[in-house]
């Protein structure tokens, strides 16, 4: 089946983050909205069509995952990953960030110290803070392109830290890191005693040409002591759905966070949510190839457009899902008016790069490219018209 990406859909009026938040965050309805980072394509047909059949029985009581959806689930992740394990080693959470916050509560005590690299996801930052931990920012680099963790600093920001949360692929920008260096993080994070928190969402939206290593397989220093989080919501554009899973290879680890996470009962889930994952995981294959040779091309389209009409920009494009850093910093503007031009000029809705690591970052944005390419390249005409 060939899907139509092309497709404009009316997301407003359907209390949509993305779109019906606009007037509430921005201060205006009437912009295009490149920020939240979910798609503006149909949710798959063959997702709609099980919730559609899970409508049909007219009970929707207390619910468990099926047999089906942990063999979805598992399949999967041996597919793709080449993760190799059963149901113990996997809990469902109600979402990650949810998850993280989970892991924050059960693994750490107020004070303790949490890494993470930035510019980074901004739940990052503010959800361990919001819990009393302390946030430790070790800045990444740009080299060739895309994003690089500064080891050095790495190495030295470890020293005291009990928790490193890491976006893998990263958020913002999609940057695969790698077999050797995750090794390497899993090397320091050893040596320093630090549990890992692997945020892998965006691991299905590796690019056409790439490939994404999930943390956990890398060495077996790297199985024993993290956390894998993981998704079908970016994936399949089902991200209200609430649907997430946790691997834990390690039994110490597994029981410890299993045990907590069993405590405050999220394990239940809800009907659409298992019902929506199985169907995607099962059935997905085709789909996915098809929205990431879409994506890719709206990639291309970004950088093509830069090029061509905002050399002064400095883009950082995604390896991985939709998401692309942008820096503004050459064009003359200050950040302040920029972010005021980008709204009540252009009338575009972008992601403030201060939210994901401070005043570093004055000057970027992130952008999503999880639309219609017509939309995109509106989008991309309005901001050009600020210069």
């Amino acid at each position: 089946m060939k899907y139509d990406f092309d497709e404009p859909i009316e997301r407003r009026g359907t209390d949509c983050f993305k779109w019906d938040a606009l007037q509430s965050m921005y201060g205006r309805g009437d912009l295009i909205p490149m920020w939240v980072a979910d798609m503006d394509f149909r949710s798959p047909d063959f997702v709609m069509d099980a919730i559609r059949r899970r409508c049909q029985h007219p009970v929707l009581g207390y619910t468990m995952p099926s047999d089906g959806y942990w063999k979805a689930v598992t399949a999967w992740l041996s597919r793709h990953y080449a993760i190799t394990t059963t149901r113990n080693c996997l809990h469902f959470i109600p979402g990650i960030v949810a998850g993280i916050s989970y892991a924050l509560l059960a693994l750490t005590q107020p004070g303790d110290k949490v890494l993470v690299t930035t510019p980074v996801y901004h739940p990052f930052l503010h959800v361990p803070r919001d819990a009393g931990r302390v946030v430790v920012q070790s800045p990444l680099k740009i080299e060739e392109g895309r994003f690089a963790i500064d080891f050095e600093d790495f190495g030295r920001k470890a020293e005291g830290c009990k928790l490193f949360i890491m976006s893998n692929p990263h958020n913002p920008a999609g940057t695969l890191w790698g077999a050797e260096v995750l090794a390497r993080v899993a090397e320091i994070c050893e040596r320093n005693g630090i549990i890992v928190v692997s945020d892998e969402i965006h691991a299905d939206l590796a690019l056409p040409g790439r490939r994404h290593v999930s943390f956990s397989t890398v060495s077996d220093t790297a199985r024993r002591m993290s956390l894998t989080f993981m998704a079908p919501s970016k994936t399949f554009n089902i991200a209200g759905l609430g649907s997430s899973v946790c691997y834990v290879a390690d039994e110490h680890l597994r029981n410890r966070f299993f045990g907590w996470l069993d405590a405050l009962g999220v394990a239940g889930g809800n009907i659409f949510a298992f019902t929506a994952a199985e169907a995607a995981f099962a059935d997905g294959e085709e789909w996915l190839a098809q929205v990431l040779d879409y994506l890719q091309g709206n990639v291309l389209a970004l950088s093509d457009f830069i090029q061509r009409h905002m050399p002064a920009v400095k883009a950082v494009l995604p390896e991985a899902s939709y998401l692309a850093w942008l820096d503004f910093g050459a064009c003359g503007l200050s950040h302040e008016r920029l972010k005021e031009m980008l709204v009540s000029v252009a009338h575009v809705a972008l992601n403030d790069g201060v939210d994901f690591g401070g005043g570093d970052y004055r000057g970027c944005f992130r952008i999503n490219l999880g639309c219609p390419r017509a939309q995109l390249l509106e989008a991309l005409e309005r901001i050009a018209s600020i210069f």
